[in-house]
Parts: structure tokens; sequence; C-alpha cells
């Protein structure tokens, strides 16, 4: 930040900032008892609306704003679901009922892929290996499978033969999350039960059913079991899929509140910013340095400092919490650059915006990041604007490799290799932008001066440029 005026120390009998003793002043803020100025100034304060302008505008902004973008991407999932991946397997491999071209298990999933007239589920006809593929890298949040004797079962049902129930496997994908598994499941279960309503009302409308009794119509009307199993398990510590998103949240936080402790730090230590604790005001006397060696400095910190923050953060969730995590030391490397990418676009920020960089890498980082993660609410159940911020907000893509090295086996094809490609993109854009702006504006002769402390109590300081 630029600080660019400091307190005139004050006459004997009085204090400057932070001080105890009060000037004497009345009624109207300028005469009176001990304790009154305080009281009198404050009340007339209030009374300018001009005071009052700013503060009530920005606040007034930024809670509406907070509440639109963080409630605008979760209060409506299924109103603005579109395109879920989902795999529909047909291993069946029976032979065509008579009469029919085609067997019960390529009808059925022909017609799921073609009833979802509304998008939500976006269908990938997958072979069964294909569909554990896709599960165990994250590109699918479930799979609908239609088993080899699918057709045997359904026609044995029409003879004294019947011995096994047709059945249909609904397997899901906790490491996307339990609102995506959930969506997924929902989806793949009222699509087998819709084929199961469909297959029956074949069943009991065939002559060979008409004279069946009660018990057996009841259950060809409802002939097929649908089967839940986890398509590709996670860790019981896993916070039901939901501990990627929250490491993730830990090392942009790490990052931000890093980025802007260090900054304040070392302007404070440099002078160029103010020392106050409760009643006590210092300032440090001013280091003369450009606005690029300050930037400089402020990265190298940030640089050092988050080795200790990222290595606490895995401390705490790993070896304290037992938050489940394979491949340690790539995840502790991965969680450094995911983390100093934020402390350096922090530190590039607050160095072109000065006093309001703060506010704006909390929008970049914070306030855009969490609604368009796609790490608790799916990309595919929000509104077009967060999909659209998803192509380059940070959040999204480092929750992307943190997922893909805690649920599915660091696989690059999972959003690891994107994540590294991103992280690399974001500190390159960091470096080079900060580093322009500050060179743009030591040229400029911008400079961040600030007085000397005064060398005599009752001198004033010189004014500044």
């Amino acid at each position: 930040m630029d600080a660019d005026s400091s307190h005139p120390e004050e006459p004997p009998g009085t204090t400057g900032a932070g001080g105890g003793a009060a000037r004497t002043g009345g009624p109207d803020g300028t005469a009176g008892g001990p304790g009154a100025p305080g009281r009198a100034r404050a009340a007339a304060l209030l009374r300018r609306p001009k005071l009052w302008l700013v503060p009530t505008v920005l606040t007034g902004l930024l809670a509406l704003l907070l509440s639109l973008l963080y409630m605008g991407g979760i209060v409506n999932p299924n109103g603005h679901l579109r395109h879920l991946p989902i795999g529909l397997v047909n291993e069946d491999t029976g032979k065509p009922p008579p009469g029919q071209r085609q067997n019960v298990g390529t009808q059925v999933t022909a017609a799921i892929a073609a009833s979802d007239t509304a998008g939500a589920a976006g269908w990938r006809r997958l072979t069964r290996a294909q569909a554990e593929d896709e599960l165990s890298s994250g590109k699918i949040y479930g799979a609908l499978v239609v088993p080899r004797n699918f057709t045997d079962s359904v026609t044995a049902l029409t003879t004294a033969n019947a011995t096994v129930r047709p059945t249909m496997t609904v397997l899901t994908n906790p490491g996307m999350g339990s609102l995506g598994s959930s969506l997924a499941s929902r989806i793949t279960t009222a699509a087998a039960q819709q084929t199961s309503a469909t297959i029956g009302k074949q069943l009991t409308a065939s002559p060979v059913t008409a004279k069946a009794d009660g018990t057996t119509r009841l259950l060809l009307a409802d002939p097929v079991q649908v089967v839940t199993r986890i398509g590709h398990p996670i860790g019981a510590h896993s916070g039901l899929g939901l501990s990627a998103f929250y490491y993730t949240l830990l090392l942009v936080l790490a990052g931000f509140l890093g980025g802007n402790l260090i900054g304040t730090g070392v302007d404070t230590a440099l002078g160029y910013a103010d020392t106050e604790i409760g009643p006590w005001h210092t300032r440090r006397p001013t280091v003369p340095i450009s606005r690029t060696q300050t930037l400089l400095l402020k990265m190298v910190m940030t640089a050092g400092i988050t080795v200790l923050t990222v290595s606490l953060v895995m401390l705490a969730t790993v070896a304290i919490l037992g938050m489940d995590a394979t491949h340690l030391p790539l995840l502790w490397i991965y969680s450094y650059c995911a983390s100093l990418a934020v402390g350096l676009g922090v530190q590039a920020i607050n160095a072109a915006f000065g006093g309001i960089g703060q506010l704006v890498s909390m929008f970049v980082f914070i306030v855009l990041g969490l609604p368009s993660s796609g790490a608790t609410v799916p990309l595919q159940a929000v509104p077009g604007f967060y999909r659209f911020l998803s192509v380059f907000e940070p959040m999204r893509q480092l929750s992307d490799g943190v997922r893909a090295i805690l649920f599915f086996d660091a696989r690059a094809d999972a959003g690891l290799g994107r994540a590294w490609l991103m992280i690399a993109v974001g500190s390159v854009l960091a470096l080079v932008f900060g580093f322009a702006m500050t060179r743009y504006y030591d040229r400029k002769g911008l400079d961040r001066l600030t007085p000397q402390p005064p060398a005599h109590p009752l001198s004033r300081p010189a004014e500044s440029t």
C-alpha cells in the first residue's frame, strides 16, 4: 500500500494517534470537560452525509455481489444441469427375442440415450473397460451397466424356467464429490426404473402371461432389479469426496492470506506503513527502495515462507487429522507450487493496484473462484457464467489437480496435467504483470515516498510528494 502522510506530533498536553489525553472542548466540539470532545466530534461527524456515502455504497455493493455470486452457483443445480457425463454400458450378449432384430440390452440402452430430451445427462456409450477407466480418471460421474445375461433373464420371465431376475447396475463415483455422484446416481437410477416399467408393460401385455397369478403379474410389472455399487471407491477419510475441495481451499487461502501478510509486514518494516496495536502507534524509518525492488523482496519472501505454510497444511490435514492421501511427495510439491502461484498473484495485484489490491485479489482468487471451482457443485449444474469463469479461474485448475492426486492415482488425464500447465501459466503471468507495472511506475517517478520520523518531538514532518 502507499502511505504518503503521517501524524504530526502535537504540543504537550495533547496526543497524536492512539494517545490517551484529549484537548478540552465545549458542547460544540471545541470546548468542554475531559472526554467530551471525542463524543461531540463523533456526533457531529455522523451528521455529515459524505462520511456515510463511500462506505455505505461499497459495503452494500460487496454484500450484493457476494450474495449473487455465491448463491447463484448453488441455488438451483437441477435446473441448470446440462450434459453431466455418465457412462452407458451394454454387456448384453443374448440373442434377440423372437420377432425382434436386437437383443433387449441394445434396445434399452438406445432408448435411454434417446430419452433425455432435456439434456441433463451426457450419456457416453462405453464398453465396461472404458467405463472403469473413465471412472478411475474422473471423466464420468457414474455409469449404468446392462449385464451379459439381460436378454435371457427378461425372456425367461415369461416361462416356468424363470430363476434369475434381470438386473441393471448403477455405478457411482464418489471421487467426483458427493453432489455430483448423487446427481449421476439419481439420473441412472431413474433411467433403470423407466426401463423396468417399459419392459413390464410389454410383459404384462403378452398373451403368455395373461393367465398368470397376481403375484407373478406384480413381479412382471416391475421386473428389473436396480443394484447400486461404487464404481471407483475412495477412502473413508475423504469427506465423501469433498476433501479435495477443502484441501484446495486451504492452499488458496494460505497463498492469499500469506501474500497479504507478507506484503503488509514488508511495508511496515521498510517504513511505508504504520504499526498500530491498540493505542500504540509507530512508524519505522523509511528505507529508500524502488517499487520493483520491493516487489522482488516480497516475492522472494513469499517463495520461502510458502515452504512452511504448505508443510503445516499437510501436517495438519494428513498427519494429525488423518485425511486419506497418497503420493505424498507429489502432493507436497504440487501444494507448494499451487499456493506459491496464488501468493505471487497476490503480490503482483497488490503492487499494481495499491490500497485496493487486497480487494481485487480477493475477488480473483476467492469470490469468483469458489462458485466456479466445480469441486462442490459440478460445472454441468451451474449457470453458464460460472462455466465461463472456470476456464481461467485458479481454484478450478488447482482443485482438479488435487482431486487427481487424492482420488485418481495422480493421473495426468484426470486433470493433473492441465493443473500443472495452468500453475505455470499463472505464475508467469503474475511475474510479468507485477514487474511490468512496478517498472512502469518507477520509470514515471511514482515513488512510494513517506516522511521520515521527526528528529525533534515538537517538529512537524516535511510535506511528502
